[in-house]
């Protein structure tokens, strides 16, 4: 593999006289504040290559050399990666840009140092002479993994962190709540995992479609699960985003609790865990109690998240049930709201102001937005660009990931070949030239763009197999429109990309990922019927 081929695309590469290889002889030295890297690039070239890559300075013969630098100059993710005769020496503006060189080095190595043991023992391992200069373009760069809709065992969230830091992303979003299933242990609220877990059956594909799984579905991750995802994480240099959706998206924990619900308009006890997809009618009922549950649940949450931002949803909240509720227009009357939306309003800016008194920053989906934020709460704009550039021209923080161009569970082609063809045709050229910040921005707005991410929403997305499928070779394009310093979208050399994606997917294929193939699915893939007709537009959810 030559700089030429790798993804996502460095800011300034060239090459540089002779390169020099890898043999059984091959030290790794590591400098102060690298220390994890090291442990982490000797681990994953150890099980590639079988050499020992032991700590040393390289005198006489090949190093692999990490070292700090001047963050000021290189920023603290940035990094110059230089091979010469003597080796490879990765230089980070701070440890973050230390192991983002780590990753160019592995991809400069070639597919075979993505495997988990050596295909040839002894071969020869080569890097060509090459200086990387390189940093990101956003500080936010993240996947959006619903584990609430598909319940996604602990050990594909971990390969999915491995994923995620082969590509040089940096947040891991977890929708860990829903209708249809609550996956996070709460100790003081139990039932939440002991009833909210589980779901009777499950709908098969679009919610037209006629056909179930009768089998029940569920799991759920232990506090003790948790704290190893987070440092798993923290590892690869990793932020993980927990969001428990509030007041909408709540029928799982108002089947745990019905007290949480409505409870003068329906009878609550009846409920159970959703089975189908959309959006529930059930919600969080505007009450004390509900506020103090959550209070609660979030006070938990805060103990196993150390991320700055906590997500609260915030969106598609029907309001049927507050408008028949006594107990709901007593609160609206009570505190002079503007009607059922501002009700919604003011149980987003109690959480608002909860998490700021507590030192985290509040986000949620661009509904938030219609009842005022707190200046340091910030925007996940879902439905198109506009929800984002009303919170940059208000001061608030926006990531961009909208759902016309980043949502991964929509169809990849035209027709009836995807496996489920709902939603938006985004071919991966959609994702490639999508831009994150608006062009109606000023250049003060467009500083509150954090950066953005790809939301792959688990409604037809039952295996891990089909996850691979929805997300792979897209989120490698999201990847490069995150990191890289592209033109404007009319301007992007998609045939470059093209190019290099065929050196990528033999990477992705050491790495045991099912991405969708660039000739389309294959016929096993395919769903006939009224499970996989065309849907025009999106589904009904975010």
């Amino acid at each position: 593999m030559t700089a030429a081929d790798l993804i996502p695309a460095p800011r300034a590469v060239r090459t540089a006289g002779a390169g020099c290889a890898l043999d059984e002889d091959t030290v790794l030295a590591a400098g102060p504040g690298t220390e994890a890297t090291a442990r982490r690039l000797r681990a994953v070239l150890q099980a590639a290559t079988g050499y020992a890559l032991p700590p040393g300075r390289g005198d006489g013969g090949t190093a692999i050399r990490l070292a700090v630098g001047d963050t000021g100059t290189l920023g603290p993710e940035g990094y110059r990666l230089t091979v010469d005769a003597t080796g490879a020496t990765l230089l980070g503006g701070g440890p973050a840009g230390v192991f983002w060189a780590a990753q160019t080095l592995r991809q400069l190595l070639g597919p075979d140092a993505f495997r988990r043991a050596p295909l040839t023992p002894g071969r020869r391992w080569t890097l060509p002479g090459t200086v990387v200069e390189d940093a990101p373009r956003f500080r936010w760069r993240g996947l959006l993994l619903d584990v609430a809709r598909h319940f996604l065992p602990k050990d594909g969230i971990l390969r999915y962190l491995d994923l995620m830091a082969a590509h040089k992303l940096n947040v891991l979003h977890l929708h860990l709540t829903d209708d249809q299933g609550w996956r996070l242990q709460i100790r003081r609220h139990p039932r939440l995992t002991e009833i909210g877990s589980w779901r009777a059956r499950t709908k098969l594909g679009h919610r037209a479609s006629p056909l179930w799984d009768e089998r029940p579905h569920g799991g759920f991750y232990t506090q003790d699960d948790i704290r190893e995802i987070v440092a798993y994480a923290a590892e690869r240099h990793i932020t993980v985003v927990p969001e428990i959706d509030v007041p909408g998206h709540s029928q799982a924990a108002i089947a745990a609790y019905p007290e949480l619900g409505n409870t003068d308009v329906i009878d609550t006890t009846a409920l159970s865990v959703w089975d189908t997809w959309g959006v529930s009618p059930n919600v969080l009922a505007p009450t004390d109690t509900t506020l103090r549950f959550y209070e609660e649940v979030f006070e938990e949450v805060l103990e196993l998240f150390p991320s700055e931002f906590v997500h609260i949803g915030g969106d598609e909240c029907p309001k049927d049930q507050w408008r028949r509720s006594a107990t709901a227009q007593a609160r609206i009357k009570g505190l002079g709201l503007a009607g059922e939306d501002g009700l919604q309003a003011w149980f987003i800016g109690h959480f608002d102001r909860w998490l700021s008194a507590r030192g985290r920053r509040l986000i949620g989906w661009d509904e938030i937005l219609e009842g005022g934020l707190a200046p340091g709460a910030a925007v996940s704009s879902w439905r198109g660009y506009a929800g984002g550039i009303a919170a940059a021209r208000a001061g608030h923080d926006v990531v961009m990931c909208p759902e016309q161009y980043v949502y991964l569970d929509h169809r990849q082609a035209p027709g009836e070949d995807e496996p489920v063809p709902i939603g938006f045709v985004r071919t991966l050229e959609d994702v490639y030239r999508f831009d994150p910040v608006p062009a109606q921005l000023t250049g003060d707005e467009r500083r509150h763009v954090l950066g953005t991410q790809a939301n792959l929403w688990s409604e037809v997305t039952e295996d891990q197999g089909r996850v691979d499928y929805q997300v792979f070779p897209r989120l490698a394009a999201l990847a490069e429109v995150a990191w890289s310093d592209l033109p404007a979208p009319a301007e992007r050399d998609h045939a470059d990309f093209e190019r290099r994606m065929a050196a990528h997917y033999r990477r992705l294929d050491a790495l045991g990922v099912a991405y969708r193939p660039p000739s389309g699915p294959r016929p096993w893939q395919r769903r006939p019927g009224i499970l996989g007709r065309p849907i025009d537009g999106p589904p009904p959810h975010r």
